[in-house]
């Protein structure tokens, strides 16, 4: 069997009826798998996957503060998006906004005591899923095949989608 490159790949050829189904298969698996997580991660903390990102971002921040704008960079969020969800994480006592004292009309979010407590109580659960339903479900070969398909994936995405 002879390997095609990338370039011979996008010459306008459409994808194969195996390919097509493998795509259907990765994109349906994936959010049956994000569903689910989301449902365990809303019914154990109360916290959506949203919450739990901008949580997670702020709590490995340096003194648990951002820029709203480097957070939204950060989390992969267009600014209007970002800054309608903290309205209501800052409602609940999760964040706080601050203007920022080094960039006029600039934003800080804080991570209030509440926010981190609210993510220290969801981590070890939502851990415990994320293992249960993907890590457990591969053999240590599959998870490795995992890790490269994504790579390439994000890889063929831009730079804009590296981390």
């Amino acid at each position: 069997m002879t390997k095609t490159t990338p370039e011979q790949r996008r010459g306008g050829h459409l994808p194969t009826a195996e390919e097509l189904r493998i795509w259907r298969d990765f994109i349906e698996t994936t959010e049956a798998l994000r569903s689910e997580l989301t449902s365990r991660l809303q019914t154990e903390s109360s916290l959506s996957p949203g919450d739990y990102a901008v949580l997670l971002a702020l709590s490995e921040a340096q003194d648990r503060t951002m820029r709203s704008s480097e957070l939204a960079t950060h989390i992969g969020w267009e600014r209007s998006r970002l800054s309608h969800h903290l309205g209501r994480m800052e409602r609940r006592g999760l964040i706080r906004r601050q203007e920022c004292p080094t960039v006029p009309r600039g934003a800080e979010v804080l991570l209030t005591p509440a926010g981190a407590d609210a993510f220290r109580r969801s981590t070890v659960p939502h851990l415990r899923a994320i293992r249960e339903l993907f890590v457990d479900a591969l053999t240590p070969d599959q998870l490795r095949a995992a890790g490269a398909i994504t790579a390439a994936l994000r890889a063929n995405l831009g730079p804009q989608h590296e981390e």
